[in-house]
């Protein structure tokens, strides 16, 4: 191969990006033995658990990828575990691990890591594949994973007993309109994949289509997760909305299966987790509360779920007149809003129903069964994600069905038209007046549901006797708020992972009063989803952009000030406060939006794949299609901290997300804009909400799988825009696909305060923390230092400044890691003055500006998600950099 000065030129870049940045780089005591800790979110140890999965950190050089991990308790005692690398550093070493724990293992309060060997599960996790099956044990309990059909789980026994069949997923859709004739759907399976095949773990990836009635759509993605220990599958559901909305409307998605009921009508068991811990405990021919009392031990045997005793022994005459006692075959509780759910049941489809009960917030979990054995269900989030059914019918039957729709076919069918029509709206000129009033991008057909997607996540339990009412409010306890490790801060802090944040510090009056603001606004967000009511299918895990002071409410109903969409980084804000609190609420935050952000305001299929939605009324109604929202940045933390293999799917995706610029032109619409002719496979890029922003994706899987394609992407990316002359001041320029560099001059001077607030500033301090890229590194301290600089500073040095001066308080961790890293003490304190100046951005207050109204309304004056998303940020980081200079700044009263 002929070697040319642009190869040349290249193979030097890339190898000056091996060498790692002395600067940057966490120092860490190798003398030190290494060991690590986790700890649980809500900092306490649950009486019970489905199985944990917890990522560790571990300092740059010190864990070879060949260590084997061992896992020991509070007390020191080694525990079972399995143990797996999930990133490294650029020499090799291992950054991010993830560990495995059994059903219900007591580590206590903390558990610890450490290089070691590995200690097996009494009763291993087993996998054995075969030509149309996947046969997964655990223990006595065998599950049956269909290889094709519509069945996910084929069967489950408990030792020569079939406890349930036929598990599989259902769907219905309406045609036509929302009232439209019902067609149903059934899961039919197209490939499965074994990831994991335990000791402890073992993962199985289903990934298919729901079809019936000529129809095949919705496609799937289930993960099926059996632990050591566990008596039940955890089932992680994805499925992606690829219909046309105003065509088709879904009325029902969810998991069915059926439980064999060989036992006696009285001797079948009905349990529904209702509200404040209480449980729906009732059989299916009810002997408590007759005219006639059957006897005490026979109630007692039917209230706790054991078989009665047989007739004959019952007293007379109810042994005899058991046939004439209605049997209920049919039960149902629907979670049709946040506040309430209704029960009722039925002798059969034939006849009417009665209400058995109301109440709040039901936890979404059932069982039905029998001494011979039984089956439950239940879902994460299920009040939250409303609306929701929990289901039995043919209970009377040779085989009950239990079923858990996610969204039940009893409630108004899903409508995701466009909220509004096109109102005049043809042109970009119009289009833009409407931008100017209010915030609302419009473009007609960019409003478009199809293609987003949302992930649940289920319970599937496997019995072979009806379980006592304790354990079945415990496991429904632990599915609606399931208990999670997490690496301890300290650990996370001292690996040097995830760039420049600081641990809670209340050492002087200042840091005190922002480690206060930082948790005073976390809980008032925690507070205002509840509040407002945050909820539904689609919209739990978002918060509101704006909030409208004259109404007392969030701008819900106006253009782009409703939902936020990640719009200056609210996720990436909440994580570094879990990361540095060890989880409580910033973590339910953060992993609610994450599950919701990354699913639903992303396209996962069509012309707008990998890109996602701006701000707005509806999670997709902006026509701004683009990779500041879809940004891995937002991902990978949770990504880290718990091996979600479904978020490390959603980051994956994203890799060759660029190539839908070429058809996605996101500048389209800027008045004035210049748009130069460039070649095919060059478009137009920003650095920091585009460039910045697919890094994040390059950068994960370079740490996952050791891929140099993506390093290698990094770094011409990295270098070609320190080679502009005017660096990161240019805000963008032509990118060329194929070789992932920038060209042209880059010699103009083009500002905008987005830029470096999509995750930006975090990402790069990631990499010049792995690369050493002298102009890169030049051209983003230059960026730092120049962004809040005086105009005349400014202009002496690049000319006239155009483009914005917005957001003064978040850029100031820009000031302070350019202070950081120079040593300019002069820097520092302008970054200190800056940060507590306020401009343009929430301010910080020596007091809590929370308020109380009438009605329950909390306010917080002058909040918005971007100003608060965007002062945490600079709060955690700037007492990270300049934490002196802190010291010494000037509180609002």
């Amino acid at each position: 191969m002929p070697i040319t000065r642009r190869g040349l030129m290249g193979a030097t870049m890339l190898a000056a990006g091996l060498r790692s940045l002395p600067t940057f780089a966490t120092p860490t005591d190798r003398r030190r033995p290494v060991e690590a800790h986790a700890g649980w979110v809500e900092g306490k140890a649950p009486a019970v658990h489905v199985g944990q999965t917890f990522g560790m950190a571990w300092p740059r050089g010190r864990m070879s990828a060949r260590q084997s991990w061992a896992v020991r308790d509070t007390a020191g005692r080694p525990m079972p575990a399995q143990s797996w690398v999930t990133a490294t550093w650029p020499d090799g070493s291992v950054k991010w691990t993830a560990h495995a724990l059994p059903a219900d293992s007591a580590p206590g309060s903390r558990v610890m890591v450490e290089p070691g060997r590995a200690t097996a599960p009494d009763a291993p996790v087993r996998v054995e594949e075969r030509t149309d099956t996947i046969m997964i044990a655990t223990g006595e309990r065998r599950w049956e994973i269909a290889r094709s059909g519509d069945a996910l789980v084929r069967r489950a026994t408990c030792g020569d007993r079939t406890v349930l069949r036929d598990a599989a997923l259902v769907a219905e859709l309406r045609q036509g309109a929302a009232e439209g004739p019902r067609l149903s759907l059934k899961g039919r399976i197209d490939r499965v994949t074994v990831e994991q095949r335990g000791p402890v773990r073992a993962v199985v990836k289903v990934e298919g289509y729901h079809v019936g009635a000529g129809q095949r759509v919705l496609p799937f993605v289930v993960r099926l997760y059996a632990y050591a220990g566990s008596q039940g599958l955890r089932i992680v559901h994805s499925f992606v909305h690829d219909l046309d909305p105003a065509a088709w409307f879904v009325s029902g998605i969810g998991l069915t299966t059926a439980v064999p009921m060989a036992a006696a009508l009285h001797d079948r068991h009905v349990r529904i987790a209702l509200d404040d811990g209480a449980m729906f405990v009732e059989a299916v021919r009810p002997l408590t509360g007759l005219r006639r009392d059957p006897g005490e031990a026979t109630r007692a045997a039917q209230i706790a779920g054991r078989a009665t005793p047989p007739p004959s022994s019952m007293a007379k005459p109810v042994g005899d007149l058991l046939e004439r006692i209605p049997a209920w075959g049919e039960l149902s509780l629907a979670q049709f809003s946040a506040q309430g759910f209704t029960l009722r049941k039925r002798t059969g489809p034939d006849h009417g129903w009665i209400d058995a009960g109301e109440g709040g917030r039901a936890p979404g979990f059932a069982y039905v069964g029998s001494p011979q054995g039984g089956a439950a269900i239940g879902a994460r989030w299920f009040w939250q994600r409303h609306p929701g059914e929990i289901a039995v019918a043919n209970a009377t039957g040779n085989s009950a069905d239990l079923t858990l729709w996610l969204w039940s076919p009893r409630a108004a069918a899903m409508d995701l038209r466009p909220y509004r029509g096109v109102m005049w709206m043809e042109g970009y000129d119009a289009q833009n007046e409407g931008l100017a009033i209010t915030y609302e991008d419009y473009e007609p057909g960019w409003d478009s549901a199809t293609g987003i997607a949302r992930t649940s996540e289920l319970m599937l339990w496997a019995f072979d006797a009806t379980p006592p009412t304790e354990r079945l409010q415990a496991l429904a306890t632990i599915t609606a708020d399931a208990p999670q490790l997490v690496a301890d801060p300290a650990g996370l802090h001292a690996a040097g992972v995830f760039g420049h944040w600081s641990l809670p510090d209340r050492s002087t009056p200042n840091r005190t009063a922002i480690e206060n603001q930082l948790t005073n606004s976390v809980d008032f967000y925690s507070g205002e989803v509840d509040r407002r009511h945050w909820y539904g299918f689609w919209n739990h895990g978002d918060v509101m952009h704006s909030y409208d002071a004259d109404r007392h409410q969030w701008r819900y109903d106006i253009g782009g000030f409703a939902w936020a969409n990640s719009e200056l980084s609210p996720d990436l804000w909440l994580w570094m406060q879990a990361l540095r609190t060890g989880g409580g609420q910033a973590y339910r935050l953060a992993e609610a939006m994450t599950r919701h952000t990354g699913e639903v305001d992303v396209y996962h299929l069509g012309r707008f794949r990998g890109m996602g939605t701006r701000h707005g009324v509806q999670h997709f109604s902006d026509s701004s299609k683009q990779p500041r929202v879809s940004n891995a940045m937002y991902r990978r933390i949770y990504y880290y901290l718990t091996a979600d293999e479904r978020v490390g799917d959603l980051m994956r995706d994203l890799l060759t997300s660029d190539r839908t610029l070429t058809t996605v032109e996101i500048g389209r619409k800027v008045p004035g804009g210049e748009r130069p002719a460039l070649p095919a496979e060059v478009v137009e890029m920003s650095f920091g909400t585009v460039w910045c922003s697919l890094a994040a994706a390059w950068l994960t899987e370079w740490e996952r799988t050791g891929d140099r394609r993506w390093r290698d992407r990094l770094i011409a990316g990295m270098d070609s825009i320190g080679r502009l002359k005017n660096g990161w001041m240019a805000g963008s320029a032509p990118y060329d696909l194929a070789s992932g560099r920038f060209v042209g001059p880059g010699d103009r001077v083009s500002i905008s305060h987005l830029n470096a607030v999509f995750g930006a500033v975090e990402i790069n301090a990631e990499l010049l923390q792995l690369f050493d890229v002298p102009r890169y590194r030049q051209a983003w301290l230059d960026y730092c230092r120049y962004y809040n600089a005086p105009r005349a500073v400014f202009e002496a040095r690049y000319g006239p400044r155009k483009g914005s001066e917005n957001l003064a308080e978040a850029h100031s961790r820009l000031t302070a890691f350019a202070a950081w890293a120079e040593a300019d003490a002069a820097l520092a304190t302008r970054a200190s003055t800056e940060f507590f100046g306020g401009r343009a951005g929430l301010g910080t207050q020596a007091n809590d500006p929370r308020r109380t109204l009438g009605s329950g309304i909390v306010e917080w004056p002058g909040i918005s998600t971007n100003a608060a998303s965007q002062w945490g940020l600079a709060a955690i980081e700037n007492l990270a950099l300049i934490p002196t200079a802190i010291d010494t700044g000037r509180l609002r009263a």
